[in-house]
């Protein structure tokens, strides 16, 4: 199996149903670990910890971390940050030392907090292990669920004409470069008011990939984001609505389903919540009054 950095290529065998087969190239959405891990100061000395796992298609691990932070909780704006770097030192000498931080073995990243920048170090033990499939299974207690976002107040945040929200899945469609070739990825996409494309990241996990729109939003000192739109290529769960509200995005819509918990924690927040967008029709859950 070659592998590159998002995308790897293998030899499979396809069968038909009346029994032929034949052999092609096929191409896979990469899927690997990724440790965050936490520098900070206690005791006025240097230390770091790890606080997540998450397995995550290789590619924008700075943006996945430091949105990950964010919408969690534990750091509130990008100057808390010093530096963000993949762990591991130099191997081998001269012309042929490997940087192992620029390869696919270089799977734990860490952000350095800056000096100051004090840690909650009881939240953290209340972090989890991320699978690909769902961000909060696992998580070892109802309190790492609590939102520390603000309500969506009436009238304050723009709105959206029904048809940008019927057009978006097919612009997203066209951005999803990995997926065109795999067929295995995620995507989150931010949008203007009027359906312009702004940024859109995949990864296999679905909060990974929203991770790295915020991640890439917040380094860049953009959030809150008041004024966009949110499409995700999957259905909305709990965590990508408790995302979305850390971030300030006021318009979550997916292409998917909305579980319960996700319809009601938007509804507590004032977020306008839209899924099964797709096929010309859209179903609006809740905040319609944004929705033209």
């Amino acid at each position: 199996m070659k592998i590159a950095t998002a995308i790897a290529e293998t030899d499979v065998r396809l069968v038909e149903a009346d029994a032929s087969d034949k052999k092609f190239h096929d191409t896979l959405a990469v899927e690997e670990p990724l440790e965050i891990r936490v520098g900070f100061c206690e005791n006025g000395k240097r230390t770091h910890k790890a606080i997540s796992i998450t397995m995550r298609t290789p590619g924008d691990d700075a943006e996945l971390a430091a949105g990950f932070l964010f919408s969690e909780g534990i750091i509130k704006s990008p100057d808390q940050i010093s530096q963000i770097r993949h762990c591991g030192l130099k191997v081998g000498k001269g012309s042929g030392t490997i940087e192992r931080a620029g390869s696919l073995n270089s799977n734990t990243i860490r952000v350095d907090l800056s000096d100051g920048v004090e840690l909650d170090l009881d939240r953290l033990k209340r972090h989890f292990y991320t699978s690909s499939s769902c961000g909060v299974c696992g998580k070892s207690s109802i309190e790492a669920l609590q939102v520390q976002a603000d309500k969506f107040h009436d009238g304050i945040y723009p709105t959206v004409e029904s048809a940008v929200i019927h057009g978006l899945p097919e612009v997203l469609r066209e951005s999803q470069n990995v997926f065109r070739e795999t067929g295995g990825l995620h995507a989150s996409a931010l949008f203007d008011n009027k359906g312009q494309l702004e940024i859109v990241r995949e990864d296999v996990g679905r909060h990974n990939a929203l991770d790295k729109v915020i991640g890439a939003r917040f380094l860049a000192a953009e959030v809150p984001l008041s004024n966009k739109v949110l499409l995700v290529s999957g259905r909305a769960s709990f965590e990508l609505v408790q995302k979305a509200l850390m971030a300030g995005i006021p318009i979550l819509a997916a292409v998917g389903a909305p579980s319960s918990l996700a319809v009601e924690l938007a509804a507590e927040f004032r977020m306008s919540l839209i899924g099964f967008v797709r096929d010309g029709r859209f179903n609006i859950y809740c905040g319609a009054e944004r929705i033209l």
